[in-house]
């Protein structure tokens, strides 16, 4: 029987065609491939556990950005690491590098992290207030390792600054991340009557299915109950100017995205959206994704222990929340981004997102005051 070192590689076949041979000659001391298994988590790119003759790492195929912002992204998380954030900076290749170009794709080998992750539902109040805490290190700790920024968007902030992170919600996020409407300024909020438009083209698409299914039928009952709410509340649009201070964020930060080993966090994974944005938004969207209940209901307990959390280790006042609260509904509110992959790209990944996500819009509307105070109070 031939030794572990000279097996031949147990690659699955659909994932054989990866230039397995050719990635790992560019590095020094990895071994030989042995296995290669898809991860079944995650909307965007494609990750693999690569298990070789000398350990187990994570092999990302980056499906969107270029080599030189990705590796910019790489450096970013070697400056965090090294101010103690948990993060997992990518392997060097032979000459330095940690961006690996081959057959015109981009990836990026890892070092593999044992965790798990962890939904709300599994965290206290005690780790929901150690998540948000977390989550205000890594904003404190990138406004060190970044380019300053200065300026408040819609404050005096300049174009360039706001066009760092105005790329990232021109398509949607799988995160209900921003800009779902137009954008007619810098972080400008959606407008009713392009989501009323959007709503229109939805249900035609939805109504038009043959044969529907259940899905389709909760579909169209949202769409119309969204569009009333729409039409009940159109003049709490936030006005330009609203936004709240900005900063470099991570952009996606969700359980996905972060590693537990025990109760511990182990790694903040997945830097691709990293950009300026208002902060204290990044925080409430990521609470509304983190603590949303199977109902669409926020715990709102577990709520007002992570915002704490935030606030002290952000330095962000209860003023800054309250006002991220509101751009944040307001966007919940415009936001069809899964219906939108389900009915225009024909992509039914995140389907299975949708009923909590479409009831907390609902949910969120009427307990508006309650959410505001879990943030900010």
């Amino acid at each position: 029987m031939p030794s572990v070192a000279t097996a031949p590689p147990l690659i699955d076949p659909p994932f054989g065609c990866l230039p397995l041979g050719e990635l790992l000659r560019r590095y020094e001391d990895v071994g030989e491939p042995l296995a290669c298994q898809p991860l079944a988590q995650g909307l965007l790119n494609r990750g693999y556990r690569l298990t070789t003759t000398h350990g187990s790492y994570f092999l990302k195929h980056h499906l969107d950005g270029d080599r030189e912002s990705i590796a910019r992204q790489h450096r970013v998380t070697r400056r965090l690491q090294a101010l103690g954030v948990p993060v997992v900076p990518p392997v060097r290749d032979t000459e330095g590098g940690t961006v690996a170009v081959v057959g015109g794709h981009c990836y990026a080998l890892h070092p593999w992290v044992d965790g798990r992750h962890r939904a709300g539902a599994q965290l206290t109040p005690a780790a929901s207030w150690q998540l948000g805490s977390l989550l205000g290190v890594v904003h404190t700790c990138l406004e060190q390792v970044m380019k300053p920024v200065t300026d408040r968007l819609g404050h005096g902030g300049t174009r360039d600054v706001a066009q760092a992170g105005a790329h990232i919600g021109a398509q949607g996020s799988p995160h209900g991340s921003p800009h779902d409407g137009t954008l007619d300024g810098v972080y400008a909020s959606a407008t009713p009557a392009d989501t009323f438009a959007l709503i229109d083209e939805l249900l035609t698409l939805a109504r038009g299915r043959t044969p529907g299914d259940g899905f389709d039928s909760l579909a169209e009952h949202r769409l119309l109950e969204r569009r009333t709410l729409l039409e009940r509340n159109a003049h709490h649009r936030p006005p330009p100017g609203a936004e709240t201070a900005t900063g470099w964020v991570h952009g996606d930060f969700h359980p996905l995205n972060v590693l537990y080993r025990g109760t511990d966090p182990a790694a903040i994974v997945d830097w691709d959206r990293l950009a300026v944005q208002p902060r204290a938004e990044e925080a409430v969207r990521a609470a509304a994704i983190f603590f949303v209940r199977p109902s669409g209901e926020l715990d709102l307990v577990k709520v007002r222990a992570y915002a704490r959390g935030y606030r002290l280790t952000a330095g962000a006042d209860a003023g800054e929340l309250a006002a991220a609260v509101h751009r944040v509904w307001w966007e919940r509110l415009n936001d069809f981004w899964i219906l939108r992959w389900r009915y225009q790209l024909n992509d039914r990944r995140a389907d299975p997102q949708f009923p909590a996500v479409s009831a907390l819009a609902v949910w969120w509307t009427r307990r508006y005051e309650e959410v505001c105070e879990a943030f900010a109070g």
